[in-house]
């Protein structure tokens, strides 16, 4: 059995909602801050289809080895029993968000 914990972390961050996932979250030493470390990302497979999403997320915080959140830009942590997809949406509508550009949807 798997004791090590994974934690699902959503926050806000200049109008997006960030969701990633993580091995540590904590009350940070930094009053008003939680601490999240050990994020988690899919290793990059060849011949695997390559989540644009997730490679963002990577690249963002491939040098971050603990993100200190402000507590008011927790939306929602929870505990899971596995790694689901990464995602990035917008803070007021709540959509995904792509990292590259598409055409505008007709209404």
């Amino acid at each position: 059995m798997d004791s090590r914990k994974l934690y699902k972390i959503s926050f806000l961050s200049l109008g997006k909602c960030y969701e990633l996932y993580a091995e540590h979250v904590a009350s940070s030493p930094m009053w008003g801050f939680t601490e999240v470390a050990g994020l988690v990302f899919d290793p990059p497979a060849p011949g695997r289809v390559i989540d644009p999403t997730e490679e963002r997320l990577r690249e963002e915080f491939k040098d971050t080895r603990v993100l200190h959140l402000p507590l008011q830009a927790v939306v929602r942590i929870e505990e899971v029993e596995r790694k689901g997809a990464m995602h990035i949406r917008d803070a007021m509508g709540g959509e995904k968000i792509t990292p590259f550009p598409m055409p505008p949807r007709s209404r």
